[in-house]
């Protein structure tokens, strides 16, 4: 699979990550000042946006290995929900393709497990995908309520989220459903404690699809890691809260951050 890619800027490799039927123009609030300091490149996900899609590969290793070949040597990877554990799966596999890692409101298990009590609720993604064979762009409207849903700039999210969608090529419907199966039954937590590169979780404080409260979790799986909640965000901080997300990123990114 051929994926779109989008590359500005200068300096140390980034890769960004999309998540679940969106496209790269959902990091347009930070891509702007990223590249001031960095080579920033922006994949869009298999079938999602400009990129091709082949049926056939619809594994998250599938997915992992098209954005791997579509991606500098060597980047830090920040990975936005979906995109976020592509990214994780990537730090497992290449370990030497990724120098550091930043998951947005990202989850290794985005449904409810044993152990595991902060989650969505399986019942809610059986019935998006249920929803999905019926009518794709309904359900991807309901879903742009669900990342909004809490925070404090709600409306103003909604209208990026639906502006940034529209700005590209809409995604592959069957695409749209391997993507959610991936988001159902993928689960990352056993390897957590595997990445060895410098890793910063960044949460919403008012997220209810990766609720904050799953901190405690990752601390116990990835006690390296680094932890911030983001104060008044729900699940897209890039474009509710620029300024707060990229003071997180750029203070991650100095070349003498510990």
């Amino acid at each position: 699979m051929r994926l779109f890619v989008e590359t500005t800027g200068d300096g140390s490799e980034l890769v960004l990550l999309h998540g679940w039927g969106m496209n790269a123009a959902v990091w347009s609030p930070v891509v702007a000042e990223l590249s001031q300091a960095f080579r920033v490149t922006v994949i869009e996900l298999p079938g999602h946006g400009a990129s091709a899609y082949d049926p056939a590969a619809s594994t998250l290793d599938d997915w992992v290995t098209a954005c791997l070949a579509a991606a500098p040597e060597r980047a830090v990877w920040i990975g936005w929900s979906l995109g976020g554990q592509l990214a994780q799966r990537a730090a497992l596999r290449d370990p030497q393709r990724i120098s550091g890692l930043v998951m947005v409101t990202a989850s290794p298990r985005f449904v409810v497990g044993d152990g595991w009590p902060h989650a969505m609720a399986l019942a809610t993604l059986t019935q998006f995908a249920r929803a999905l064979r019926r009518d794709h762009h309904q359900t991807l409207e309901r879903f742009l309520y669900l990342q909004v849903q809490g925070d404090e700039a709600a409306r103003e999210t909604l209208r990026l989220l639906r502006q940034d969608i529209a700005l590209r090529p809409e995604a592959d419907p069957l695409a749209l459903e391997h993507g959610l199966e991936l988001l159902r039954t993928v689960d990352l937590r056993a390897g957590l404690g595997d990445i060895r590169c410098p890793t910063l979780w960044l949460f919403g404080e008012r997220d209810t699809l990766v609720p904050a409260d799953l901190c405690d979790e990752l601390e116990r799986l990835m006690p390296a890691a680094e932890i911030l909640i983001l104060q008044g965000c729900a699940h897209a901080p890039f474009l509710s809260h620029p300024r707060q997300c990229l003071r997180a990123l750029n203070h991650f990114l100095e070349p003498d951050h510990a």
